[in-house]
């Protein structure tokens, strides 16, 4: 563990008070890390997004399936997970650990909440590395020269961004973030992205109010995207199959649960 982390530096910055976006998401997964104000903010967001609690799911699911996937096919032994958020089962170190032990796992947040419990995803094979950083996904060059540490930059690593650039407002700062850390990495490299769409063929169009009641009622803020949008934080990279589809649906089982407004592709960089 690179950094270090005691409980009250995270109770330090928590604030209570106001919903918070990895507690109200845990909430709506079943977990138990959060808080009455996270839970009443949460119950009102999903009456008026009925889809919410399934987009969550969808996109932990989405996440299992992601690292198996390049763990098993691609050969991908280093993972970099910036917005990590709660710890809860199946987390990225887990499965690509069960899968290769020798896995090498940063995980990036600057939640306080997810400070606290960091040390649940401190656990790792003795062949394998996880390390935790506390920063900012603003901030890419200080993720990767504290990455660095861990990961090795000259073979490939996932980069996995999931739900995590909805949470910078500006468009084109969103896509340079996604340039500046593929930029760093080296062929073979991929990028795992997840986000929330407002496009009205996913069901997305209710986002719109809900996400409006959140920026008024709880932090950080958050946006949509249409699918043209998401696409280009891929800009430069191969999409693998079946491309940029519902996170639900990204190589999902026969059984493809319905499509959720949350899109979810991996790419390759060559």
């Amino acid at each position: 563990m690179s950094e270090s982390h005691t409980k009250s530096d995270g109770s330090a910055r928590l604030n209570t008070g106001v919903a918070h976006n990895a507690r109200v998401w845990n909430y709506w997964i079943g977990g138990k890390d959060n808080y009455e104000v996270d839970q009443q903010v949460g119950e009102h967001v999903a009456g008026m997004f009925p889809l919410i609690r399934e987009v969550a799911r969808a996109d932990r699911w989405f996440l299992g399936r992601a690292v198996r996937f390049l763990a098993e096919e691609q050969g991908i032994r280093q993972f970099l997970d910036i917005g990590t958020g709660l710890p809860t089962v199946e987390n990225t170190h887990e499965i690509a650990q069960r899968i290769a032990p020798d896995s090498r796992i940063v995980y990036v947040d600057n939640d306080p909440i997810v400070l606290v419990h960091a040390r649940t995803l401190l656990t790792s094979t003795s062949e394998g590395v996880t390390d935790y950083i506390d920063a900012d996904v603003h901030d890419p060059d200080a993720i990767l020269e504290r990455a660095a540490r861990t990961l090795d930059f000259g073979k490939p690593v996932a980069v996995m961004m999931l739900g995590i650039l909805n949470f910078v407002l500006d468009a084109e700062k969103a896509r340079d973030i996604a340039r500046r850390v593929m930029a760093a990495v080296p062929p073979g490299s991929c990028l795992v992205l997840t986000h929330p769409t407002f496009d009205a063929d996913l069901g997305g169009e209710g986002q719109i109010p809900a996400m409006k009641f959140w920026n008024e009622n709880a932090t950080p803020p958050v946006t949509a995207r249409s699918r043209e949008d998401i696409a280009a934080f891929f800009d430069g990279l191969h999409l693998l199959e079946p491309g940029l589809v519902s996170c639900s649906q990204w190589r999902a089982e026969p059984d493809t649960p319905a499509a959720v407004p949350q899109f979810g592709a991996v790419a390759v960089k060559r």
